[in-house]
């Protein structure tokens, strides 16, 4: 499977608004390996930063001046990123941003060019529920070397999510076929019969069991006691009138 970790840098927050994008990197997964055919542009987004943004990125408005407009790399970009699975933090940010500037130049919205979109922070809300899932926060938790990343940059980035997303994933090793070597035509699936495994049984030990019970106390106490398990139990451990 052919993968796209991307990520942009921008002159503010909102693309309806007017704002527009300075950067975008691209690092390329094959295989969930890294491949080195990666992309970076800065653009032109005639128009300055917003304060709050140029502390984010750095990226001057003057260093903008000569650079390319979004008109001049666009065929490239989408032919670079063309029926492709588009990994991204923050997902929504992102393809808001990729579309708007698609629609000024009359081109159908970014997913339309794409095979799919997988937002990682999506992924880490639901892998670690009431923790910080920035990138940074996970590039901490996941042993990622973020040492060198002291302001946002869009290939910095991307090639830091490229690493955090297969730590992410990499429970689905096992579970996964290379079909180069098998010589599997790509896009063919292939049903594994699993009832041939015995799949051991591994209980939670005494630590194992008291942490998970500290984090569903913590859930219980930031939804204020409304936790579906929680209401579950109670109702099902109710003596029967």
């Amino acid at each position: 499977m052919r993968q796209i970790v991307l990520d942009t840098e921008t002159t503010g927050l909102s693309a309806e608004s007017g704002d527009r994008i300075i950067e975008i990197g691209c690092v390329e997964l094959v295989g969930r390996k890294l491949t080195g055919n990666n992309r970076h542009y800065y653009l032109n987004p005639e128009r300055d930063s917003h304060e709050d943004a140029l502390k984010v990125h750095g990226i001057s408005n003057e260093f903008l001046r000569d650079k390319p407009k979004f008109a001049a790399v666009v065929d490239e970009l989408l032919e670079y990123v063309a029926g492709a699975e588009i990994i991204i933090h923050n997902a929504a940010f992102d393809v808001a941003f990729l579309s708007k500037e698609l629609e000024l130049l009359g081109r159908p919205a970014f997913t339309h060019h794409v095979g799919s979109v997988v937002d990682t922070l999506a992924m880490a809300k639901e892998m670690y529920p009431g923790k910080r899932n920035s990138l940074d926060a996970l590039c901490d938790r996941l042993g990622v070397d973020n040492s060198g990343r002291t302001l946002h940059g869009a290939l910095l980035d991307a090639e830091l999510l490229a690493d955090v997303y297969i730590n992410l994933t990499r429970g689905q090793d096992a579970l996964l076929i290379d079909v180069v070597e098998t010589g599997i035509s790509a896009g063919i699936a292939v049903r594994v019969d699993l009832t041939q495994f015995t799949l051991p049984v591994l209980l939670a030990n005494d630590q194992e069991s008291a942490a998970h019970e500290e984090l569903l106390q913590q859930l219980d106490k930031e939804s204020k006691g409304r936790t579906l398990w929680r209401i579950g139990f109670e109702a099902a451990a109710a003596p029967v009138a």
